[in-house]
């Protein structure tokens, strides 16, 4: 009897970005604010410390988040190769999911680091939110800026679909 393949999708919010009210430029490229300067180092430092070993990262292309996946991997004593790709920044739900479907099999654990409401709408609909945990452990932040969320998804990357995850950790710089 062969066991299905494990995996492991790591949804991290980019960090605080300059106010779109404020901006002097456009969304795309709003760049992190001091806060989200240090925001992203401790998200770094937790994903060096007790945060799960990442082989891929998947990085939207806007300045926010390609700033905070720079600060993250800083962290890191050996980080994993970088996939920046313009289809992620500002994706829906369902963007997202079919990109996670395509991800070669031999990546056990990826990071996404992107946009919201794509990423807690993703988190939401993986779990299915059957009992209202992810909800629950969200509700107050919406899924902070350079929050992070742990999903195992115990299928194929082909075969991931609504449904078939569950929340191993959510963590915040915030909290």
């Amino acid at each position: 009897m062969s066991r299905e393949p494990t995996h492991r999708v790591v949804l991290v919010r980019h960090a605080k970005a300059e106010p779109k009210h404020k901006a002097a430029h456009p969304d795309h490229d709003r760049p992190l604010t001091g806060r989200g300067r240090r925001d992203a180092t401790r998200t770094g430092r937790w994903l060096a410390g007790p945060g799960p070993a990442l082989d891929r990262a998947l990085v939207s292309t806007s300045v926010r988040t390609r700033q905070t996946w720079d600060l993250i991997a800083a962290e890191m004593p050996e980080p994993p190769a970088a996939d920046f790709e313009k289809a992620l920044y500002r994706a829906d739900a369902d963007s997202l999911l079919l990109r996670l479907g395509r991800l070669p099999e031999h990546l056990a654990t990826v990071a996404v680091v992107g946009h919201n409401p794509g990423f807690l709408d993703l988190a939401l609909g993986l779990v299915g939110d059957r009992t209202g945990e992810v909800r629950a452990r969200l509700a107050d932040s919406g899924f902070d800026t350079a929050g992070i969320v742990v999903l195992t998804v115990p299928t194929p990357w082909a075969r991931i679909a609504y449904g078939t995850a569950h929340l191993d950790a959510y963590w915040s710089p915030r909290t």
